[in-house]
């Protein structure tokens, strides 16, 4: 049985790189890219869940090309997709009571850790976490 957790200030969700090996302390691993990466199949990515939805939309994903450049744009334009969708909403809060029970690890591809999407995604729902209390 898993402990109940008031926060997430213990940070159970984490970020990785879905080419990194998979370990006990990921907890639930959810990708949150489009696309699937190239060059591993779904054994070696060891997922539990694919939430494409939660990934930029096409257009933005391009315009955006992995420039650090834009990457301030793209904040503020990926934030605005992830708060105003309500299918994003509610994976977001999926993804936000799995990680009151257990740790979470989001995978992504992108080679940069720091200016890519799942960044966003990740500072956004710890936001998130905090305005719910």
């Amino acid at each position: 049985m898993t402990e109940n957790r008031s926060s997430l200030d213990h940070s159970p969700i984490q970020l990785k790189r879905i080419y990194e090996p998979p370990a006990p302390q990921d907890g639930v691993r959810i990708l949150v890219d489009r696309l699937w990466p190239r060059g591993l199949t779904k054994e070696q990515a060891a997922i539990d869940e694919w939430m494409k939805a939660l990934a930029p939309s096409p257009e933005l994903r391009k315009w955006f090309c992995h420039r650090p450049e834009r990457f301030a744009d793209f904040v503020v334009q990926y934030e605005r997709e992830l708060a105003e969708d309500p299918v994003r909403c509610q994976l977001a809060d999926r993804i936000l009571d799995l990680a009151m029970r257990q740790n979470v690890t989001l995978l992504y591809a992108a080679k940069d850790p720091v200016y890519n999407h799942a960044s966003v995604l990740h500072r956004w729902l710890v936001r998130r976490a905090e305005q719910r209390g």
